[in-house]
């Protein structure tokens, strides 16, 4: 069993997820799914910027390797399309939490998303769409010998 949240909707998730008023479990685990997918996105964002060190060449500032930016502050990337393609692959990867110890969190997620009863719109409502999907097939049957069905 497992939940996958496109690299592009980490952050609509959080964001979404924080505003959803939740007591008790089920707004704990809200929050170590929320602190799973945060640590996802810090990792998203500095692969993200090894890719625009890729496509922009690197500058020493302060003694640190930053990208090389034009006048305006922008990004100096060279092959605007090459970099667009690749960010945009990049973003279309899934981040995969696996049931196993996460089960619970996982089901009481998904009852938290289904219940859920407020008005969305904009990019709330389309991190909605992409949770409630994503936790559609998480299944609650148990076998016999109490292991997960998935």
């Amino acid at each position: 069993m497992q939940v996958k949240v496109q690299y592009s909707q980490l952050s609509n998730t959080i964001n979404l997820l924080a505003e959803m008023p939740l007591k008790g479990l089920k707004s704990i685990h809200r929050t170590r799914f929320q602190n799973l997918l945060q640590e996802r996105l810090n990792q998203v964002a500095e692969e993200e910027m090894a890719i625009i060190k890729e496509h922009a060449g690197i500058t020493m500032v302060n003694g640190k390797e930053e990208p090389k930016r034009k006048e305006n502050g922008e990004f100096d990337i060279e092959d605007v399309a090459a970099f667009k393609q690749q960010q945009e692959e990049y973003f279309k990867e899934d981040y995969v939490i696996d049931g196993g110890d996460s089960l619970v969190m996982l089901l009481s997620l998904k009852n938290a998303i289904e219940d859920y009863e407020g008005e969305l719109s904009g990019k709330q409502a389309i991190a909605y769409e992409h949770l409630y999907t994503a936790f559609e097939h998480i299944s609650e049957t148990k076998t016999k010998e109490g292991e997960d069905k998935a």
